[in-house]
């Protein structure tokens, strides 16, 4: 079975997620939105398992947004860039699953990594392989502090 994706409200998607997405495009163009996607991943380590979170977020230019969320668990250990970059390749990943739709509707997508620029943090180590990755695939790139999808949307997801 595949990664089961669900609202912000909990309901769980019916279609693939690549169908789901290509819906909601749809409705919210017709009801007049212009739409701007941001994927991203964040995780959690608890004592034997680590918990990813991803969630992609439709904003509506001026009219707030929601998203939707797939969370993963997993009891394989990583080092912290080893992390970082599990959660860049699950965000570009879903990116690459959609970018014919957001390229075939017009939507500007973004990959949001949840690394910090500063390299006062252990995360920061990640930071250049993930961004070379994520531009590299062609996506546009967020880190923190602008990487909101993931270190804010993604984070409260992770429970």
């Amino acid at each position: 079975m595949g990664i089961i994706w669900r609202t912000f409200k909990g309901d769980t998607l019916k279609l693939p997620v690549k169908r789901e997405v290509e819906k909601t495009i749809i409705r919210e163009t017709e009801l007049g939105y212009k739409l701007k996607v941001c994927i991203g991943t964040d995780s959690q380590v608890y004592s034997n398992e680590t918990e990813f979170a991803t969630v992609i977020v439709f904003l509506r230019e001026k009219q707030g947004g929601f998203m939707f969320i797939a969370n993963e668990r997993t009891t394989q250990r990583f080092s912290i860039k080893e992390r970082m970059l599990v959660e860049v390749a699950k965000s570009i990943d879903i990116a690459y699953e959609l970018c014919d739709l957001f390229t075939k509707y017009d939507v500007e997508m973004e990959v949001h990594a949840d690394i910090n620029t500063n390299p006062q943090f252990k995360s920061n180590e990640a930071l250049r392989e993930a961004m070379g990755y994520i531009l590299g695939m062609g996506f546009a790139f967020k880190a923190k502090p602008e990487a909101f999808a993931s270190s804010c949307c993604a984070n409260k997801m992770v429970n």
